[in-house]
């Protein structure tokens, strides 16, 4: 029986390990798209007219939505970002497995890679092997 768990507790680190992986990959894409947001930002704030240009300019206030559409997609990122880097920081210390399963939720919204981030996080965090070593850890 002591090989039968000594089996389970390795193939229990190696997918926690992986998954711990897969969070950093994927907060490194989220801060990448919180990076081309800024740009979306800076469209919006250059896209402002001037006043006395010729033509038939767009309302000024157009610009500042743009702006703000770009604003609110950065926090958004960087707030997922940050998430899913102390996702995967808790995985390895084995801490705060509610955080993870909640960072997994949120992460299932963004087909097909979070989805499939997620839905392995609740394969593999609802095992009971793996949420005594969450337990023993608090």
């Amino acid at each position: 029986m002591s090989e039968g768990i000594d089996r389970q507790s390795l193939i229990d680190d190696e997918h926690l390990k992986l998954l711990s992986l897969g969070y950093m990959i994927s907060a490194c894409v989220a801060a990448l798209f919180a990076v081309l947001s800024v740009f979306y930002i800076a469209m919006g704030v250059v896209s402002r007219t001037p006043p006395g240009t010729a033509g038939n300019p767009p309302p000024a206030f157009v610009g500042w939505v743009f702006a703000v559409v770009g604003l609110v997609l950065f926090l958004l990122a960087v707030g997922m970002a940050v998430a899913r880097f102390w996702a995967a920081r808790c995985i390895k210390q084995r801490k705060s497995r509610n955080f993870c399963l909640a960072v997994a939720a949120f992460g299932c919204l963004e087909f097909p890679y979070g989805t499939a981030l997620g839905v392995l996080t609740f394969s593999v965090l609802g095992r009971a092997s793996v949420a005594e070593q969450f337990t023993a850890q608090q």
